[in-house]
C-alpha cells in the first residue's frame, strides 16, 4: 500500500486547524471541565456551519458526502484541539450506524439534523465494566419495548437519540442482538451523568423502562452492525489520538527548548532528548498505522478489520505515551492545574477505553489475522 492524503484533503486539515485554533483554545476546554457547560455549544454550531458534522453524510440528507478520508483529517484536528463537543459519539458512532443500517425514514429524520448541529446522537452499547461482547448485553427488547440499563454511554446525558444494542433472543449466539433507535426524550428514559477522568467528554448512565423503540436494521443483525461501527470508529478515533499525541509532543518539545536549568536548555540534556525521541517514534508509528486504516476505511477493503485494530492499538499507545511523557518533560510544573499537560493526559486515558480496552483490540487483531490466514 502506498497512501497519502490528497492536496485538497491536506488543505481541509489546515482549514480545520485554523478554525479550531481560533474557536477552541485551552480556555474553552477548561470551561467544560470546570462544569460551566456540558459541552461547547458555540463550537458545536461552528463545526456544523463549517460542514464538518456532515462530511460523510450524503448530500441527499443535508451533508457534503465528501467521505471518510476528509473525516479522518478533521478528526485529527479535533483530537489536537481536545474539542469538548460530542463529535465522536455523533459522527463516528451514530452517523455510521445510520449509514450502515438506518431506514430511509430514519436517515431523513436524523442525518440532516446532525449536519446542522441540531441533533446529537450516540451508541448505547456497554452495560458496565468490560469490553464489547454480545454476551455482555443484558438489556432486553420484546415487541419493540426496551428494558435495562446502559453505562457508560458517551454523551448520553446530552444526546437527542441513541442507537441501543438489545438482546432479542436466548440462543447464546450473536444473532440474539438487535439494534433499536430511541429518542432520549421518550417516556421511560432516564439519563444520569457519570463522573469520568475527562469531564470534557460526557458519559452517562441511561435507564430504559418499558421504552418504545424502532428497529434499526434487520432483527438479529445488530452485533454485525456494531462490529462494523466499532471498526470504523477505531480508525477515526485513532486519528483523534494521533492529533493529541502530536500536540503533546510539540508541547514537550517547546518547553524543553524554553526551559533553562543549570545555564542550559533542558532539551540539551540526554535524558530529555531520548524521551522526546521516543515520543516522536511512537506518534509516527501510530500515524503510519492510522493511514493504513484510512486507506482500508475509504476503500472498504477486506483488510479493514485488521487495519482498524492495528490503528486502534498503536494510536492508543502513542497518545498515552506522549501525554504521560509530556508531563515528565515539564517536570514539577507538568503536574499543576495551570499547565495544560493534564488536559491531554485526561483525554488520552478516556479515549483508551471508549471502544474497549487495549488488550481487547490486541486480542481482536490476533483473532482476525488467524481467521484471514485460515481462509
Amino acid at each position: 500500500m502506498n497512501f497519502d492524503f490528497s492536496d485538497d484533503q491536506k488543505q481541509l486539515r489546515d482549514e480545520a486547524r485554523r478554525f479550531l485554533s481560533e474557536k477552541c483554545p485551552p480556555k474553552a476546554v477548561r470551561e467544560v471541565i470546570d462544569g460551566k457547560a456540558p459541552y461547547d455549544r458555540e463550537l458545536w454550531k461552528g463545526l456544523a456551519d463549517m460542514g464538518f458534522l456532515g462530511v460523510t453524510i450524503p448530500e441527499a440528507f443535508g451533508g457534503s458526502g465528501a467521505g471518510h478520508l476528509e473525516l479522518c483529517v478533521i478528526a485529527e484536528e479535533i483530537g489536537r484541539a481536545l474539542a469538548p463537543v460530542p463529535f465522536s459519539s455523533t459522527v463516528y458512532l451514530a452517523v455510521e450506524a445510520l449509514l450502515l443500517a438506518g431506514s430511509e425514514a430514519q436517515k431523513a429524520k436524523w442525518l440532516p439534523a446532525i449536519a446542522t448541529g441540531a441533533a446529537i446522537g450516540t451508541l448505547a452499547l456497554f452495560e458496565g465494566p468490560g469490553n464489547p461482547s454480545p454476551k455482555a448485553i443484558k438489556l432486553t427488547a420484546a415487541n419493540g419495548v426496551l428494558n435495562g440499563v446502559k453505562r457508560p454511554v458517551p454523551d448520553g446525558a446530552i444526546a437527542n437519540f441513541a442507537i441501543v444494542a438489545a438482546r432479542t433472543g436466548s440462543t447464546g449466539r450473536d444473532s440474539d442482538i438487535s439494534l433499536f433507535l430511541v429518542e432520549l426524550a421518550a417516556e421511560g428514559v432516564e439519563a444520569k451523568a457519570l463522573a469520568g477522568i475527562d469531564p470534557s467528554r460526557n458519559q452517562a448512565e441511561i435507564s430504559f423502562k418499558n421504552v418504545k423503540a424502532e428497529p434499526l436494521g434487520a432483527a438479529g443483525e445488530g452485533w454485525g452492525i456494531v462490529t462494523q461501527v466499532l471498526d470504523r470508529a477505531a480508525v477515526l478515533i485513532g486519528f483523534e489520538q494521533v492529533g493529541g499525541a502530536d500536540r503533546a509532543l510539540e508541547m514537550g518539545r517547546d518547553y524543553a527548548l524554553d526551559r533553562i536549568a543549570f545555564g542550559r536548555q533542558i532539551g540539551s540534556f540526554q535524558a530529555i532528548k531520548h524521551m522526546l525521541a521516543d515520543m516522536y517514534v511512537s506518534a509516527t508509528l501510530a500515524r503510519s498505522n492510522c493511514y493504513y486504516g484510512a486507506w482500508a476505511l475509504s476503500t472498504n477493503a477486506a483488510e479493514l478489520p485488521e487495519a482498524a485494530a492495528t490503528a486502534r492499538i498503536s494510536a492508543t499507545q502513542a497518545f498515552q505515551h506522549c501525554a504521560k511523557n509530556n508531563i515528565q518533560v515539564h517536570g514539577g510544573m507538568g503536574f499543576t492545574w495551570e499547565f495544560d499537560c493534564h488536559l491531554y493526559y485526561r483525554r488520552a486515558n478516556a479515549l483508551a477505553v471508549g471502544l474497549g480496552s487495549l488488550s481487547y483490540w490486541e486480542d481482536a487483531l490476533i483473532d482476525r489475522m488467524r481467521q484471514r490466514n485460515a481462509a
